[in-house]
């Protein structure tokens, strides 16, 4: 592709979000899961849960995704307080994505479980007034943490003050937050603002953000985030993260 003027570039990536934010690439996608969760609070945890296991292969993600959704019985929030912690624990046994085992899957569902018996929404955790979500990410970490746990288990968390892209976080906050206008991302939440969010920084987006020289920084790391960030902003200040339809999809569908 020839070099782009700015204008080109943003009418060129404005093409295609509208191209790939639509309902028939959830087959393929694990956000197609989380559709089926009903309630809010449904959404909530196992968008988080579908997040956090989404790296890797997209078939396994996938099916293990819905093996998380089997495990909860179908009604995640319900679950979760009608189910003691040794029964969650039994639950679980079995479990495994990559590095993510059946222990990992326990102890994040019962601080989920601990959560809920006090509050209605995760979005409580994540929000902050800060024009980035770095903060909330961290208060959401620290409160899983507090809990004792296996050293092992933080890895799963990604943490932005160590300089973490924090991608599977990110993608957790578009779908709850981006409204569901085209029915792909929820909107279930309204004290976040979309101009908060932050591109989820995968290998596709990245790549392709650097062939466009929307990116220079070499490690996909919280500086590259910012960086991109930047440049996303310019061309959406209100919605900049509608981009990861557009870079992503480029880079996942297309000979680029």
């Amino acid at each position: 592709m020839a070099k782009l003027s700015k204008k080109e570039l943003k009418q060129y990536l404005d093409e295609k979000a509208a191209q790939y934010e639509s309902p028939e690439f959830l087959e393929t996608d694990p956000l197609g899961v989380v559709h089926r969760a009903e309630s809010k609070q449904d959404k909530e945890i196992l968008g988080l849960l579908t997040a956090l296991i989404a790296w890797g292969n997209r078939k396994s993600i996938i099916n293990n995704a819905e093996k998380i959704f089997e495990i909860l019985e179908g009604q995640p929030h319900h679950f979760l307080l009608e189910h003691t912690s040794e029964e969650i624990e039994r639950s679980t046994i079995g479990f495994v994505h990559r590095t993510f085992n059946e222990r990992d899957l326990a102890f994040l569902l019962i601080r989920l479980k601990d959560y809920y018996s006090s509050n209605d929404s995760l979005e409580t955790l994540f929000q902050t007034a800060t024009p980035f979500l770095n903060s909330g990410i961290s208060n959401f970490r620290n409160f899983i943490l507090e809990a004792p746990h296996e050293g092992r288990f933080e890895k799963h968390l990604a943490d932005p003050s160590k300089g973490s892209a924090a991608k599977r976080i990110h993608l957790y906050l578009r779908w709850m937050v981006r409204p569901n206008h085209k029915g792909v991302d929820f909107g279930i939440w309204n004290k976040i603002d979309t101009n908060q969010l932050s591109c989820p920084l995968d290998v596709h987006t990245a790549r392709i953000a650097k062939q466009l020289g929307l990116l220079k920084r070499k490690q996909n790391d919280a500086k590259a985030l910012e960086e991109l960030d930047a440049n996303l902003r310019a061309f959406d200040p209100l919605d900049p993260v509608k981009y990861d339809f557009a870079l992503f999809g480029i880079g996942a569908f297309e000979q680029f």
